[in-house]
């Protein structure tokens, strides 16, 4: 298979000259076509045969054909051409946010409702923009927008906590609820109090993960004279439930999560004292400030205008 010919073997201008000599056959009237004379074609077409080593056209005072090595290059130098032309649409595409890659960053509850049709539409709007999802606890995210790794990310926080130093777009607000093995006793009530589950093993994100939002859980028990019993850690809401279903305690998750519909799992909200309120969780689209990539531009206001 032949090479593609790039720049090393000849310029630009040179290529478009060999094309266009190749479809017309006749130095003049390629010359006519090119704006340039048939003295200047001539050499050009010389020059660019001693480049390469190898006669491109067989040529007498009657007739001018491609040579074997002319006919070989031809299809090759063509499609060199044509990508050559898209190159500027390219480039307007890409400052205009229209292509290009962006990589987001996504926590595991943003996959149970928010984030299919938010990509859904995305995708259809923008189909040259390649979008790059990986799956990521708050705090990763954090270091890989510090990093340049990612471009952007859906994460949690406390509200009121959001992360210092970076642009955010708020999505959503959401109280947590309580997650318990079906065979639990206190599955068969509609609504829990606070005070019926104080004493209950828990199964609780690490503080590293949602510090606020972790304080916050641990501030319920302690404003009510208890220090929880924390049974189990795990990072991602899934691992969280799953080991609910296995009798390890009870979790606070997120209202969002009781889409993820576990045998041996029931979720029920919390039922409050007067003046206290369930903890809340907010989900932010986070990026850096200043962040220069179109393509985010063109997410960002997706997501507004959803």
């Amino acid at each position: 298979m032949t090479d593609t010919p790039n720049l090393q073997r000849g310029e630009w201008r040179q290529w478009r000259q060999f094309a266009v000599l190749a479809e017309e056959l006749h130095f003049g009237r390629a010359a006519a076509r090119l704006h340039m004379t048939q003295p200047a074609l001539t050499q050009a077409i010389a020059a660019l045969e001693a480049s390469l080593g190898v006669r491109l056209f067989d040529r007498n005072r009657r007739r001018v054909a491609l040579s074997v090595a002319g006919q070989a290059l031809l299809p090759e130098v063509n499609e060199l051409l044509r990508r050559a032309q898209t190159l500027p649409a390219l480039a307007r595409a890409a400052a205009h946010g229209e292509s290009g890659r962006l990589r987001v960053a996504f926590v595991s509850t943003v996959g149970y409702g928010l984030l299919p049709p938010w990509v859904r539409r995305f995708r259809e709007r923008w189909q040259r923009v390649a979008l790059e999802l990986v799956e990521a606890t708050s705090d990763q995210q954090l270091e890989g927008l510090l990093r340049g790794e990612i471009d952007a990310g859906f994460l949690l926080h406390a509200p009121g906590s959001a992360p210092a130093g970076l642009a955010r777009l708020s999505l959503t607000s959401e109280p947590l609820v309580l997650a318990l093995p079906e065979a639990h006793p206190l599955a068969s009530r509609a609504r829990l109090s606070l005070r019926a589950v104080l004493d209950e093993p828990l199964v609780l994100f690490p503080r590293r993960i949602l510090p606020e939002l972790h304080d916050a859980v641990l501030q319920l028990y302690r404003g009510a004279g208890r220090t929880p019993q924390v049974a189990q850690e795990a990072i991602q809401m899934q691992t969280i439930v799953n080991l609910v279903s296995a009798g390890l305690g009870l979790a606070w998750v997120l209202h969002s999560v009781r889409q993820f519909q576990r045998p041996g799992v029931v979720y029920r909200p919390l039922a409050m004292p007067a003046g206290q309120g369930v903890p809340l969780c907010e989900t932010s689209l986070v990026w850096r400030e200043g962040e220069a990539n179109p393509a985010l531009q063109r997410f960002i206001e997706a997501h507004r205008a959803q």
